[in-house]
């Protein structure tokens, strides 16, 4: 005996079970994007900043710090810097002053120059404490080789030609030893962390700014920045108009040998 055949479901209940399944799904579809949103809000809250709290410290980087203000902005600094060469290494000064604890603070810069055989021919000038004569700067102290130990001892000598003799001494083993000898006319010279660099005039007219940094040996030049300015046609750089050019190594001209 055969089944009656099962009765078809009513178009009313297909619809209205669509439209069950369909709220549904949008309800389980919002409930996933609230939690999302909360998981967010939450985790902005636990690492993010609020009102009130306190930002991390920025470690900023050191700008430059003038080591002879007067010199800086003095009108008479022209005609370019020389840098030291390589040559061997710097060899520490025979009859230089023993160096106390406090390091080269404590040390008569009139008696290093007199040990230096670049830096003997200087002590003939008198000590100055402004710009305008020829004679020997106020020594100046920074620490230029980032050991932590005593800081360097910078001295800087305005020639009768209106040139600058710069020399940076430092203390390697208890004994002082000259790590630079550069050459410029009434040079800037100024300390930017622990690089020494020296602003003034190069040979060909240019803008030079010359950076230092100390290489475990000595102070070796890393930048050499020079900028032509008021070019006429044909001069170095692009012709007829400014222009700067940046280039790693020493400066022009040939210096003496640290």
């Amino acid at each position: 005996m055969s089944r009656p055949p099962s009765p078809t479901p009513a178009p009313t209940m297909i619809q209205t079970f669509r439209t069950v399944r369909a709220t549904a799904l949008a309800a389980i579809a919002a409930l996933g994007i609230a939690a999302v949103v909360l998981a967010i809000s939450g985790c902005g809250e636990r690492s993010g900043l609020v009102e009130g709290d306190r930002a991390s410290p920025v470690a900023l980087q050191p700008g430059p710090e003038e080591l002879w203000p007067a010199w800086y902005t003095s009108e008479s600094r022209r005609e370019g810097v020389m840098a030291s060469g390589r040559g061997e290494p710097p060899a520490p000064l025979d009859r230089a002053p023993k160096v106390p604890k406090d390091g080269l603070r404590g040390v008569d810069p009139m008696a290093v120059l007199k040990a230096d055989p670049r830096g003997r021919p200087l002590t003939r000038l008198p000590l100055i404490h402004g710009p305008g004569k020829a004679g020997i700067r106020p020594p100046a102290f920074h620490d230029l080789t980032g050991d932590g130990g005593p800081p360097e001892m910078i001295i800087a000598a305005d020639l009768e030609n209106r040139r600058t003799a710069v020399i940076v001494y430092s203390v390697r083993d208890g004994r002082i030893v000259p790590i630079l000898y550069t050459t410029g006319s009434r040079l800037a010279v100024e300390a930017v962390g622990t690089d020494l660099v020296t602003r003034g005039a190069a040979v060909d007219g240019a803008e030079q700014v010359v950076r230092y940094r100390w290489d475990g040996v000595r102070l070796s030049p890393v930048r050499d920045d020079k900028t032509y300015k008021d070019t006429a046609p044909g001069a170095r750089g692009r012709a007829g108009a400014p222009g700067s050019r940046g280039t790693p190594g020493p400066a022009d001209g040939a210096g003496g040998t640290s």
